[in-house]
C-alpha cells in the first residue's frame, strides 16, 4: 500500500509541476502578445485620447470662430446694402 501512495503522489507532484508550467507559459504568452499588439498599435500611428480630444476642442473653438466672423459679415452686408 505504501508504494501506491507514492506513486500518486508523485503522479500529483507531476500534475502539479506541470499546472505551474503551463501558467508559466501563459504569462509568457500573454506578454509576447502585449507586446506584438503595443508595437502594432506604435506603428500605425494612432493618437491618445488626449490628443483626440485636443484637437477635437480646438476644430469646435475654430466653427465658433468662423460662425461669429461669417455673423459679421452677413451684419456689414446687410448695412451696406440698405
Amino acid at each position: 500500500m505504501q508504494s501506491r501512495n507514492k506513486f500518486l503522489d508523485d503522479m500529483s507532484q507531476l500534475m502539479t509541476n506541470a499546472m505551474g508550467v503551463a501558467q508559466g507559459a501563459r504569462t509568457e504568452a500573454e506578454t509576447a502578445m502585449k507586446s506584438l499588439l503595443d508595437r502594432w498599435l506604435a506603428d500605425r500611428d494612432f493618437v491618445t485620447r488626449e490628443e483626440f480630444d485636443a484637437v477635437r476642442a480646438m476644430a469646435q473653438k475654430a466653427r465658433e470662430e468662423n460662425a461669429a466672423l461669417q455673423a459679421r459679415i452677413d451684419a456689414l452686408e446687410a448695412g451696406k446694402d440698405g
